[in-house]
């Protein structure tokens, strides 16, 4: 018999903590909830979910905070995660995004509509990010125009999901990944966010309509902590994003 997905439901009060427990059983998941963040951590450290649900209003530490300490964990980067919260702000569905959520739900809300982005969100991240993966464990893309540059431009390696931009390798969310490996493959071409999504995320119709740029704006972050004086992606206002071919040699 196939294992039930396990959902780590990280939910401070009872009633909600209960409803859900309910609906995702009922619907062939296996919940485990935690009412605090260091509860929370010690379930994820022993086995990593299939997925989080995560209230950001915890009574011990701040739900984005969580996030990003359950992200440190060894292997938390890929296994989905949907904030829960009462604030439906949307500078709190940006911060949510661009910290790589994979959604975003505001109380009230549908338990059973919570259960249904459960579903689309493990649906999406049990497709391939981007293209169909090479059959090379490595790609090396350099878009240095020089006879020999010592170091290429860019470092694609399809076996680790990993990029290097000059060489440093960059810590990457899972669609940060899929979005950059896009235009690294294609630079130049221009992606509108439609494209990007689709190809990406799986759906646009699921997705935010600020989720691609969220992804893209911490994606420069990183990629500037490499090259502060470079802009590596360029933005076609109106259209979508491209890779930037002139880059300098490395």
């Amino acid at each position: 018999m196939t294992p039930k997905p396990r959902i780590l439901l990280v939910e401070d009060e009872s009633g909600i903590a209960d409803t859900l427990q309910y609906v995702l059983a009922t619907d062939g998941f296996a919940p485990v909830w935690c009412s605090t963040a260091a509860e929370a951590l010690r379930q994820f450290a022993s086995e990593p979910p299939a997925l989080v649900v995560l209230d950001v209003g915890l009574p011990d530490l701040n739900g984005f905070e969580l996030f990003r300490r359950l992200q440190a964990l060894p292997g938390c980067n890929q296994v989905p995660m949907l904030f829960l919260t009462a604030r439906s702000d949307e500078i709190d569905r940006v911060v949510g995004l661009e910290l790589g959520a994979d959604d975003y739900i505001a109380k009230p809300f549908s338990p059973r509509e919570l259960v249904a982005r459960v579903r689309t969100i493990l649906r999406r991240s049990a497709r391939p990010t981007g293209a169909a993966t090479s059959t090379a464990p490595t790609v090396i893309t350099s878009l240095s125009t020089a006879a020999a540059a010592p170091i290429p431009i860019w470092l694609l390696d399809e076996e680790r999901h990993q990029i290097r931009f000059y060489g440093r390798a960059l810590e990457l969310s899972r669609y940060e990944y899929g979005v950059l490996r896009l235009l690294v493959q294609k630079p130049g071409r221009v992606f509108t966010r439609d494209e990007l999504l689709q190809k990406v995320w799986g759906d646009a119709n699921d997705s935010f309509d600020r989720t691609v740029d969220a992804h893209i704006k911490t994606l420069r972050a990183k990629l500037k902590a490499v090259a502060p004086a470079l802009e590596p992606i360029r933005t076609l206002r109106g259209t979508g994003y491209a890779l930037n071919e002139e880059l300098p040699a490395g």
